[in-house]
């Protein structure tokens, strides 16, 4: 610990009252924090060296004794001396606190405080750094700090991870563009995702004000649709009518099948044939795209032109999903209600929607107040204080301030059905168990507390979900050590019906269809169970049960009867469908559960590193339903790339564009032939990998994206990291399969993903991300920075996706919307910076010569 009197422009004051010799008076505390990564590896161990930095830039010293400094950090961190001015301390989760040690002496102004920190595992970029730090003082006054002042390594070799971890730069950038746009001239898709048979004719249509719609009653729904659709880009009421000129037509084709269609555009207007609702909704959607996004940046359109066409379509998966984390990070109704327009624009047709974690429980349950009056609240506690959860992500001490706290009430909740299923979508609620239920367990315990006083023992007792007096120690990945659900109290199953009930009660009241519920069923850590009167007594009257492994199995099988007495299917992480075995060294690991193999059970398989490459063939080989969910391709909450300034996660491994692109559903080996870091995979590993056999194709339900809400605090973060990455997990869910997926020459294959990708790629840029400008209220998506080059004296730049304007400035300051175009190679200048800009002005992130 080190007392230095360096200066730094950081973070806004910070005010409230403070005792200084015995009187009371309002003074200025302000204490500013910045953090720095230091080293990866540190001491030849898979940890990193970071600093902290207390600077006390106010007008008054921070005393002695009588506070803490509380913050939340991902990581379990330790110091990397024992003699400290500060002492760390772990409360649960990701919550920390600082206190004074015996040697500090206060911080007056001036002076600050580094703190070397030790982090028990890599450090990538900004998503790894400490946040949410607030004072609480012993008198019980809290005050939040402002924002940390995030800080980049200085070093960049001392923060790889492994040999030649290097950071994306502007010239490799540079590189990776040209080689998808260099040699091939592409024709944008006037559709997406891509149609099945698309056949552009001589001709237009004129859609104008004058435009009847003439359906068949069964797609009244979707009529209602398409009228909002057209008003809102012609500013008129679009009415019904007969006849056949001037007008879009639907009509029943009983031939067709429930998600297909086929439309004709001609000068007489468009005809669209679908045998169910949702294939008229899904052309409707197609119809949509086709009109030029120009278009959609005015709502008083006096005629729309649209090419003559045939188009012949259906999805090749029939389930095309989208998961939405709200439980770590709260969103409002209204974006998820802008998130579905996404969705049924682009025809997924399944939201899985995470509602409850440790972190926070956002769905209303009428039999169980508690669940959003503790569980969907995170604020400072104070002892054994009930009426929050704490904070969590950077939260902050105060409840329902930000997205730490909130919840859907059931009037929301039926409003989002309703929404969902206009659009041919269905909801797939989660209720994460067994583990990573900390938000129910503490709302349980609450409500224990209140019906305890009111004298009510056996009423209190009856929903608890954990034994006041279990000793098993344990410390799941997020680092608690309270949140996973004993499986064998009675209690947890009586309380497991009453939600189960409550939800298909709002369903009911939705008019929306129930089919699935997901259990969850992931990271239960080692140690559970072990010391619970519950198991001890569970074991004693069950001759089935002799260990604590065998309550995986005794609690799915039960949930499944659940389930199935009230006619839904289940669904779970991949751990449902597993169980644990020795192998040959005596060591635990994971294999396809044979007893649940033939219940129909549904699997969202994310797992596929690092032994696990071929476990979704293995699960769907073994009989069990897989929905496609790799964090390799399809985690959206991962980083777009190494960047210390790219915000998300990486523990997967990083997803542009390519990577969802480039999946291959039914032989994902053949083109994913490198780890998480990026290294080739050893050739016995790709040579014993298991094969998708005939009936696990069958098995293959679907692709999933997912989004989960760590680093996800706003709507305009949410979208960054959804947006591009979104397009290429539609194309991937309904488009049919490109001819590269099962082209066996090495040179065909890469030519055709080439061809393919740059179409993709100018799709997005020309067509549909200048309609997100738009579209629902407008997206904020991520414009990729543009590559640079420098060769000859002269300075080159070219973009990932084509549609942006790239502007420039040579005196080192940061391009504008009114900075000049860069039209050719500019001379050479290490002050030059270039930005892309999107037609609205907004802009990427900074590039330079060398960054």
């Amino acid at each position: 610990m080190m007392i230095k009197a360096i200066c730094s422009s950081l973070c806004a004051l910070v005010l409230f009252a403070l005792q200084v010799n015995g009187a009371s008076q309002q003074d200025t505390l302000r204490i500013d924090v910045s953090w720095l990564p230091i080293e990866n590896n540190y001491a030849g161990k898979e940890q990193a060296l970071s600093v902290l930095t207390f600077k006390n830039n106010g007008e008054i010293a921070l005393p002695k004794t009588g506070w803490r400094l509380y913050f939340n950090f991902i990581r379990i961190a330790t110091p990397k001396n024992e003699q400290n001015l500060l002492d760390i301390n772990h409360v649960n989760g990701d919550l920390f606190y600082f206190s004074p040690s015996r040697d500090f002496e206060g911080l007056k102004p001036g002076e600050e405080i580094s703190y070397e920190l030790i982090s028990h595992s890599w450090l990538v970029n900004r998503s790894d750094a400490p946040q949410g730090f607030y004072v609480v003082w012993d008198d019980k006054r809290i005050q939040p700090l402002a924002a940390v002042d995030i800080r980049a390594p200085q070093d960049e070799k001392k923060f790889y991870r492994v040999a030649n971890d290097n950071e994306e730069t502007s010239a490799s950038l540079f590189d990776q563009n040209q080689s998808i746009h260099a040699k091939i001239k592409v024709i944008p898709q006037k559709i997406f995702p891509t149609p099945q048979v698309y056949e552009e004719k001589v001709g237009h249509f004129e859609l104008n004000h004058a435009t009847k719609i003439v359906a068949d009653v069964v797609f009244s729904n979707e009529v209602e649709l398409l009228k909002e659709d057209l008003s809102a880009l012609m500013g008129v009421q679009f009415g019904s009518g007969s006849g056949t000129g001037n007008t879009i037509q639907l009509k029943v084709d009983a031939a067709l099948s429930e998600e297909a269609y086929r439309m004709e555009i001609d000068h007489d207007g468009v005809r669209i044939f679908a045998g169910q609702a949702a294939g008229a909704f899904y052309a409707i959607q197609s119809l949509k795209t086709l009109i030029d996004p120009h278009y959609f940046a005015s709502s008083q359109n006096k005629s729309i032109s649209l090419p003559a066409i045939n188009v012949a379509d259906e999805p090749r998966f029939g389930k095309r999903a989208l998961m939405l984390d709200v439980a770590r990070n709260f969103q409002s109704k209204e974006q998820v209600l802008k998130v579905l327009n996404l969705m049924g624009l682009y025809k997924l047709n399944t939201l899985h929607f995470h509602l409850n974690d440790d972190e926070g429980w956002r769905l209303e349950i009428p039999s169980f107040p508690e669940l959003t009056a503790i569980g969907s609240q995170r604020g400072h506690i104070f002892g054994e204080d009930q009426t929050s959860l704490p904070p969590s992500y950077g939260s902050g001490p105060f409840a329902g301030k930000n997205s730490g706290s909130g919840y859907y009430t059931e009037a929301d909740f039926i409003e989002i059905l309703q929404y969902a299923t206009a659009r041919h979508i269905r909801v797939i609620p989660e209720i994460e168990t067994p583990g990573h239920a900390r938000a129910a367990i503490k709302a349980m315990e609450a409500r224990y507390q209140r019906l305890m006083k009111e004298g009510k023992e056996d009423e209190a007792k009856k929903y608890l979900l954990r034994d006041f007096d279990d000793q098993s120690v344990y410390r799941s990945v997020q680092k608690w050590n309270d949140n996973v659900m004993d499986v064998s109290m009675p209690s947890v199953y009586d309380f497991l019906e009453v939600v189960v009930d409550d939800v298909i009660a709002l369903y009911q009241q939705a008019g929306a269809p129930l089919e699935i519920i997901h259990f969850g069923g992931d990271e239960v850590p080692n140690g559970v169970w072990e010391q619970s009167p519950a198991f001890a007594k569970l074991k004693a009257t069950d001759e089935q049960i002799e260990h604590t492994d065998q309550l995986w199995d005794y609690y799915f099988d039960k949930v499944d009867k659940l389930l199935k007495a009230r006619n839904l299917t289940l669904f779970g992480w991949e751990e449902v469908g597993m169980h644990k075995v020795l192998d040959g060294n005596g060591k635990k690991r994971w294999i396809p559960n044979e007893q649940f193999k033939d219940r129909n059970i549904h699997l969202n398989v994310w797992n596929n590193l690092s032994g696990n490459e071929d476990l979704a063939y293995r699960l769907a080989n073994s009989g069990y339903k897989v929905m496609l969910s790799f964090v390799s391709n399809f985690y959206l909450d991962m980083a777009y790339y190494k960047s210390f300034n790219e915000p998300g996660f990486y523990w997967g491994g990083f997803i542009d564009l390519d990577k969802p692109f480039s999946f291959i559903p039914f032989d994902y080996l053949k083109n994913q032939q490198r780890d998480w870091l990026g290294r080739q995979l050893r050739p016995e590993v790709l040579q014993n990998a298991e094969k998708l056999t005939e009936a696990g194709r069958k098995n293959i339900i679907g692709i999933q994206g997912l989004l989960w809400a760590e680093t996800v605090k706003n709507p305009t973060q949410m979208e960054y990291l959804i947006l591009p990455r979104f397009f290429a997990l539609a194309e991937k869910a309904w488009a049919q399969a490109p001819v590269w997926e099962t082209e066996t020459d090495q040179v065909l294959f890469n030519e055709q993903y080439a061809g393919d990708l740059a179409t993709f790629y100018h799709t997005l840029g020309h067509r549909e991300l200048k309609r997100m400008d738009y579209y629902a209220g407008g997206f904020n998506y991520r414009i990729p920075r543009p590559g640079i080059k420098s060769a000859s004296g002269k300075l080159y730049v070219n973009t990932q996706l084509p549609g942006f304007t790239v502007r420039y400035t040579v005196d080192g300051t940061e391009p504008t919307i009114d900075s000049p175009i860069v039209t050719q190679p500019i001379e050479f200048n290490d002050n030059a910076r270039f930005k892309s800009f999107n037609d609205l002005g907004k802009g990427s992130d900074v590039s330079k010569v060398n960054n």
